[in-house]
């Protein structure tokens, strides 16, 4: 089978929403389901078979929703019903909405540390490496390692982090 050329093929739109509360463990199987039940029991049927949502990655309190171009308005709306997972209360904030999913990660990482006091220095001191805080969150915290080769992304809760 050949592979379409980029003319033929799908446009698509991606959204990066937070899941509030903060720390919530999100099932990307499960939250595709809760979002084709909101768009169906707004639109019906048929507007979810146009959309075609599918859940692309869920990285921390972000997850990454696809759809098809033109119809990112409907999913938000959509994705704005949703109240609870399973038995668990949550809401569905829209970050943004992009063609492609490294513009919707730089986003994400350039998103500002909302509890860091201006004038204090952000770097984070863990297993004797010194590490620049990306984004922070109530309990979570990503660092990126400091240095030229070699620099590892991490993903660290309170619990890890050394007071000084």
């Amino acid at each position: 089978m050949t592979v379409r050329p980029p003319t033929l093929r799908d446009k698509r739109r991606y959204l990066v929403v937070r899941v509030d509360p903060p720390g919530t463990p999100v099932d990307q199987k499960e939250l595709y389901y809760a979002i084709a039940d909101a768009i169906t029991a707004l639109y019906g049927d048929v507007a979810a078979a146009v959309m075609i949502q599918a859940v692309v990655a869920a990285e921390g309190d972000y997850v990454f929703i696809r759809c098809r171009r033109g119809t990112e308005r409907e999913l938000a709306t959509a994705l704005s019903t949703i109240t609870s997972l399973r038995d668990t209360r949550i809401a569905v904030r829209i970050i943004a909405a992009s063609g492609t999913l490294e513009s919707l990660r730089e986003r994400i990482r350039a998103i500002p540390l909302p509890s860091l006091p201006e004038g204090e220095n952000p770097d984070v001191l863990f297993d004797k490496k010194v590490f620049t805080p990306v984004y922070g969150n109530g309990q979570k915290i990503d660092v990126i390692e400091k240095g030229f080769k070699n620099t590892h992304r991490y993903f660290l809760i309170s619990e890890d982090l050394e007071s000084t």
